[in-house]
């Protein structure tokens, strides 16, 4: 029942300033258990003039991914990716999960400026008016993807091939015996967090840029890619 949902819930159903009305973000939340969670982080972070793509686990039980589609159900500004991901922490899928939805919100009519990516066990500690004025005082039209050269201790990484195994409910990623070739562009490889927030603009350019799609590839069987993709672009000169 929607109108229930949104009346017990106490979701917000208004823009709460012109600030923020004028300045729509988009969000891509990766879920895959713990629905009150899932809730509770999605009432936090809900503003009817932002967009939502919600990626659900493809190996999460039928009745949890039911559960999400019905809420999902009850919000124009909220969807779940049109391609789903067997997602192994590490592994390049857990990458994939948050290309797929990036390639649904570029085609979404919300003119969003910013996507913030989140998993299912993050918890906002700011407003979403704090997030946005503090990108205007210093981000405005930079992106937010930490990074340092790739360290010696974490050249294993991309040095060696890695595979996912999905089997009976385990799933990890484990090194081969494979040597990788150099990055692809002679690119320098840095290293940062998997979290991040990123302009429009960026995403656009990583979706059909030559060298970001040659570096998407070179990182399917690297150990998880997340951390080193967005950061690695972010740095290309430009």
């Amino acid at each position: 029942n929607c109108s229930m949902v949104l009346k017990s819930l106490h979701f917000i159903t208004r823009p709460l300033s012109e600030e923020e009305g004028n300045f729509p973000l988009a969000y891509i939340i990766t879920i895959h258990k713990e629905l009150q969670m899932f809730v509770k982080l999605l009432r936090a972070i809900y503003m009817p003039q932002n967009i939502y793509c919600i990626h659900v686990d493809e190996k999460s039980p039928k009745n949890y991914k039911a559960a999400v589609q019905n809420i999902v159900n009850c919000f124009e500004n909220i969807f779940i990716s049109s391609k789903r991901e067997n997602v192994v922490y590490a592994g390049f899928s857990r990458l994939q999960a948050d290309i797929n939805c990036m390639r649904d919100l570029v085609h979404s009519k919300v003119q969003w400026s910013y996507v913030i990516n989140l998993c299912g066990q993050d918890y906002p500690i700011k407003t979403n008016k704090d997030i946005i004025q503090y990108i205007k005082s210093k981000w405005n039209g930079k992106n937010m993807t930490p990074g340092v050269v790739q360290p010696l201790h974490m050249k294993h990484r991309t040095q060696v091939s890695y595979r996912e195994y999905i089997h009976s409910g385990i799933s990890y990623v484990y090194p081969t015996k494979n040597i990788k070739a150099k990055a692809p562009y002679n690119l320098t490889i840095y290293f940062g967090s998997a979290y991040y927030i990123l302009t429009k603009e960026f995403v656009e350019f990583t979706l059909t840029d030559a060298r970001a799609k040659e570096l998407l590839e070179w990182s399917r069987d690297t150990y998880s890619p997340d951390e080193h993709y967005w950061v690695t672009l972010n740095r290309l000169i430009g």
